[in-house]
């Protein structure tokens, strides 16, 4: 369950979702607030790929192992299109609308037997100036050129501003699987570029298995983290009794090491308590996802400082850390709590805003920087001791 409001993006394809499904799962979508716009000058566009500025669902030819159902906004006519073959719709449930006398019947009619395709349809209406289209996907083979059927139903137009609710259910064994969820920006061939509109969207999407609101692959996870927090527990208490038993060869380290385990266990009981929460309500408790957030913090900062002082050799070559090493601790630790701040925003947003992909890319290089950082210690390490090896005659 979860929100996305786009507001003036130039994006041309937007991964609104993804998510599995078992038997008797269901999905509802409730879009509003779509309109478009003018692009006023370029700085809309830096920092995108050509892919999400230059992409058009109806002029592409899906992949042969994937059934597509479009669903294709007209504004001129003021109705929603739902083209797909007649093999998809043996594969992929049917698509329902809400209006406010409830659920209205779709009026349906077979166009001509697509040549080109494979799948659903892509060629959009000649007197269609914006389209946006909608693509739901799963993974299922399709074969040879099928008719192409088409579905429509009119939506709500409040002064440019369009809004239409439908869902589906997944009724058979057959349509069980992975489905993904995209808005596309296309535009006709009398409208005008792509690039120069802009575009505004509020959606609201609910989706659940029989049992729980996690997908598919995520239903285990509850389990799965506590399992995995019992194990970190354990293996910290065995830990703790071997330096226990062994007080004579123990140094600081090895404490600062044997925190690290029950951080790690602590962390996943929380993790375990959050995912519990969104698969029996939909949503997170925020007491409990703010609880998680500061454990995986202090884990994830001890884990780096742990390794970064092992190679430094603190407490079992040197007792006191140089000016070098220090400016390593002054570089990693901010930038673990950057790290960290990236992971809960990207936890706490939604797939399909532009934040989510912007902090994905600062999380992954904030990361890379991390494990780079941790590694001048190990090196400069390594070149102490040989270096005071080749001075006692003992190097090669």
């Amino acid at each position: 369950m979860g929100v996305v409001e786009v507001t003036d993006d130039v994006r041309q394809k937007v991964h609104l979702n993804t998510f599995g499904f078992f038997k008797d799962g269901f999905m509802r979508v409730n879009v509003s607030n779509l309109s478009l716009k003018p692009l006023v000058g370029s700085g809309d566009m830096q920092g995108l790929s050509d892919e999400e500025v230059d992409y058009c669902i109806l002029r592409k030819t899906p992949e042969p192992d994937v059934s597509v159902v479009i669903l294709l906004l007209e504004i001129q006519s003021e109705v929603v299109k739902v083209r797909f073959s007649a093999e998809a719709a043996s594969l992929l449930p049917k698509i329902s609308f809400i209006s406010e006398a409830n659920v209205t019947a779709l009026s349906t009619k077979a166009l001509k037997t697509s040549e080109t395709s494979n799948d659903s349809g892509k060629n959009p209406p000649k007197t269609n100036e914006n389209a946006d289209g909608k693509d739901k996907k799963s993974k299922r083979s399709t074969t040879s050129s099928q008719a192409i059927i088409e579905q429509e139903h009119p939506v709500h137009n409040n002064r440019g501003t369009f809004s239409f609710q439908f869902f589906f259910n997944i009724s058979s064994d057959s349509q069980e699987g992975l489905y993904s969820l995209y808005f596309h920006k296309c535009v006709g061939k009398k409208g005008p570029a792509n690039d120069q509109l802009l575009f505004n969207l509020d959606i609201e999407i609910t989706e659940k298995n029989p049992e729980s609101y996690l997908s598919a692959g995520e239903i285990p996870l509850p389990k799965l983290y506590i399992s995995m927090a019992m194990f970190f527990f354990l293996s910290g208490t065995v830990w703790i009794h071997i330096l226990r038993k062994r007080r004579n060869d123990v140094f600081k380290i090895h404490w600062l090491m044997a925190a690290l385990p029950f951080t790690k266990s602590l962390s996943l009981v929380f993790h375990a308590i959050d995912y519990h929460y969104i698969s029996s309500q939909g949503f997170p408790i925020e007491g409990w996802a703010v609880v998680y957030y500061i454990t995986h913090l202090l884990k994830g900062a001890l884990l780096f400082i742990t390794i970064a002082l092992i190679g430094t050799g603190w407490a079992f070559i040197k007792h006191i850390l140089s000016d070098k090493d220090k400016k390593i601790f002054m570089i990693v630790i901010p930038l673990q709590v950057l790290a960290n701040v990236a992971y809960i925003i990207i936890e706490s947003t939604e797939e399909g805003t532009t934040e989510y992909g912007l902090w994905k890319e600062i999380l992954f290089l904030v990361d890379l920087l991390c494990c780079g950082a941790i590694l001048f210690p190990v090196v400069w390490s390594i070149r102490h001791l040989q270096e005071a090896s080749a001075t006692d005659g003992k190097g090669k």
